[in-house]
């Protein structure tokens, strides 16, 4: 990063994010990408770039991009969302059909589709492909686009062997964190189409996410594509193991079957904490951890831990619950 070649992003452009955003777009399968600052405006410049006021969008019901980003899909874009609940972030193909709008004037226009890859709110649970088809098809028969929130792509790749391009293919734009288990420091990617790069341009610039010198932050990104997408099952195993360990404390459950990549639902059921209150005992041991719900904590593994730090987090627990 610190010998990284830079230029002006905003005006004859930066040769790293160049590089960058060249690699990210051969990784997925897309004509182009687009470098910015967060996932969250990464996926919010794919909306903005489908959607327009009174709009509908159709996701899970726990999906991030309408329930992590501030509500910025009704904020910023004057759209509005039709969710569904889901197997462990696979539609039902016939709920999925029901739920796009009849071309009506009473209704609002189905506009979008969105896909979460990994999905978050069934524990990192790696959709399939043959889930991510279907999504595609029942798009095309309605002549819709789809939106993959693919923060965490890089693990689903390394966890079910299946190339990134392919599981992307079911979208027409896809975002990916560089900051999560690849470990960049800091960006996002948004891909697709040169059409649909076009009009992103235009709203990441409104969104302020357009950068002068960023070289010095596309290398961190650039490496961490090229170099830390195969370490990730380094975490997943973790991940599997943090979880038979922790599932085996009283108050404490977790299902090693169900742990496919780097996160770990914990479910608390203790006389004396509920998720709020261990997290908070956690942090006296500087162990780090989110409540996710009123019922578990969500637990992330990534290359700044390790063994060492997981038999900490287990003698942490123990002495709280036992």
């Amino acid at each position: 990063m610190a010998d990284a070649e830079v230029g002006d992003d905003v005006l004859d452009g930066d040769p790293t994010v160049r590089r960058l955003e060249a690699f990210a777009a051969e990784w997925l399968g897309k004509d182009g990408a687009l470098y910015v600052p967060s996932g969250t405006m990464a996926n919010q410049i794919a909306l903005g770039s489908w959607l327009r006021p009174g709009d509908e969008v159709i996701a899970a019901e726990d999906a991030h991009v309408l329930l992590y980003e501030g509500g910025a899909t009704g904020f910023l874009h004057g759209a509005q969302s039709a969710t569904l609940p889901t197997t462990r972030g696979a539609f039902d193909e016939a709920a999925l059909r029901a739920k796009v709008r009849p071309d009506f004037i009473h209704c609002p226009p189905t506009a979008l589709i969105c896909v979460e890859q990994t999905h978050m709110g069934s524990g990192g649970s790696v959709v399939p492909a043959d889930a991510l088809a279907m999504v595609r098809r029942v798009a095309d028969e309605r002549g819709l686009p789809v939106h993959m929130d693919g923060a965490r792509l890089a693990n689903a790749q390394v966890a079910s062997g299946i190339p990134a391009a392919e599981l992307a293919a079911c979208a027409d734009s896809v975002s990916v964190c560089l900051s999560k288990g690849l470990g960049a420091p800091v960006g996002s990617i948004v891909a697709g189409d040169a059409d649909f790069l076009e009009r992103a341009k235009r709203v990441r610039k409104r969104l302020g996410g357009w950068m002068r010198q960023a070289g010095v932050i596309a290398a961190g990104g650039l490496f961490a594509l090229e170099h830390q997408v195969e370490r990730l099952a380094d975490d997943h195993a973790l991940a599997k193991q943090l979880a038979e360990r922790l599932g085996a404390l009283p108050g404490l459950a977790c299902d090693p079957s169900l742990v496919e990549t780097n996160l770990a639902l914990v479910g608390v059921d203790h006389p004396r904490h509920d998720p709020a209150s261990l997290a908070a005992a956690l942090a006296d041991h500087g162990v780090r951890v989110m409540p996710l719900s009123p019922t578990h904590l969500r637990f992330v593994t990534h290359m700044d831990v390790g063994q060492p730090e997981l038999e900490r987090l287990e003698a942490a627990c123990a002495a709280h619950l036992g």
